[in-house]
This record gives structure tokens, sequence and C-alpha cells, in this order.
């Protein structure tokens, strides 16, 4: 995280079943998204634009951080808890004393807001 904090993600049963299918291809690797540098490092958002651009998008289209965009107004829309939504992009509450006394990871909330996410992205797949 670039504030160096840790920030547990829960998974989504499509995205555990692509971790699984793919992790005994992986060899000595603890992390989920190593680099390319170093399996001990976690893979860069300029490793993810990358891939965006050899695609053929340019960075005017799309962005890694696009897509964090694009949950979070799409979640919004939807009328899910502004709370969860901040919480699972691993966003710090601007009230800098409601920061300091509400320490809740809305952990529970933020795996039903995962799998709703996952369930919306194969809806949008399938279209």
């Amino acid at each position: 995280m670039k504030m160096r904090r840790e920030h547990k993600v829960p998974l989504s049963r499509q995205a555990f079943s692509i971790v699984m299918e793919n992790w005994s291809a992986i060899d000595d690797v603890e992390l989920v998204f190593p680099s390319l540098i170093s399996n001990r490092k976690l893979i860069s958002e300029n490793a993810f634009n990358t891939v965006l651009r050899r695609l053929g998008y340019s960075g005017d289209e799309v962005t890694a951080h696009g897509f964090r965009v694009t949950a979070s107004t799409i979640l919004n829309s939807r009328e899910h808890n502004p709370d969860v939504i901040e919480a699972m992009l691993a966003h710090q509450d601007t009230n800098v004393i409601r920061r300091t006394y509400n320490r809740t990871t809305y952990w529970d909330q933020r795996v039903e807001l995962m799998q709703v996410w996952a369930d919306l992205c194969d809806q949008f797949r399938s279209l």
C-alpha cells in the first residue's frame, strides 16, 4: 500500500477460484501478484498500466486507478454503504476525529460487497 498500511482484501468466489487454479503454477512465491523483478515484492500499479497500453488502450482511455474509480462510482450509485466502499478501497476517513474513534474494518460487509462486485463484473462481461 502506498501509505505503508496493511490492507487485507477479501476475495470473491470468482477471484478465489482463479487464484487456486493458477497457484500451483507459481513456485516459491508467497504473493498473489508478485513483481516480475522480485517475487518478494508486489507488482506495481505501473505494471497494470503497461498491460493496458500493450492491449492498445491509451492513458486517456483507461488507467489502473480508473478501475477503482469505476467500482466506487457503480457501487455508490447502487446505494451500497459508502463507508464500506471507502474501506474496500483502503481510503482513510478525512475526518480525523472519526478516523481516531472508528476503528472498524467493515470486514464482513467488505466480504459481501466484494462478492456483489464480482457478480456485477460477471454480468457486465456477458453483455
